[in-house]
């Protein structure tokens, strides 16, 4: 995983906010040190499908083609065959096939909506939003505090489950 965000230069520092925001509102909702450690694990290897998407594609400033996003969206599938061989990730596997589902079922790989979407999905797509909307980029500057938690709410029913953004908005500072 070091080698891969070494590789994701843009992401630097991702997996560490991540743990730290996936745990931050799994304690908030009383889940156990176990599912805290399964969280854990999932916000460092969520993206490991990225590690075979071309960097031509990766780091691409520009829009990415519809060909192109359909490559990107193959790392949840990718990801989730690389977690399934590896033992210590088995565990979390089903749930990196699925980090991308939306609330609405807009999301993919499986078109999954609302309670079908794993609780730690819906945590990780809204601590994952939170942290690339308030890290910089080098197509643009990170959002402030308060409008990325706009954007969390304004999203909250169709990407985010409403429920957990409400009960988890006042843990962004």
């Amino acid at each position: 995983m070091i080698a891969f965000e070494e590789r994701d230069y843009l992401t630097k520092g991702h997996v560490d906010r991540m743990q730290d925001l996936v745990v931050k509102i799994g304690e908030n909702l009383g889940m156990s040190e176990r599912n805290l450690s399964d969280l854990r694990l999932f916000a460092k290897f969520h993206d490991i499908g990225k590690s075979v998407v071309p960097d031509r594609i990766l780091f691409k400033q520009n829009t990415l083609t519809e060909e192109e996003k359909e490559v990107m969206r193959c790392h949840c599938e990718i990801g989730h065959r690389i977690a399934q061989s590896a033992p210590d990730l088995v565990p979390i596997s089903d749930w990196i096939l699925k980090h991308h589902e939306w609330w609405n079922g807009a999301g993919y790989p499986l078109g999954l909506k609302e309670e079908q979407i794993p609780i730690e999905c819906r945590i990780l797509a809204i601590a994952d939003a939170f942290d690339a909307m308030t890290s910089n980029r080098p197509y643009r500057a990170a959002m402030s505090i308060e409008a990325a938690k706009k954007e969390l709410v304004k999203n909250a029913g169709t990407q985010f489950d409403p429920a957990l953004v409400s009960e988890t908005i006042d843990l962004f500072t």
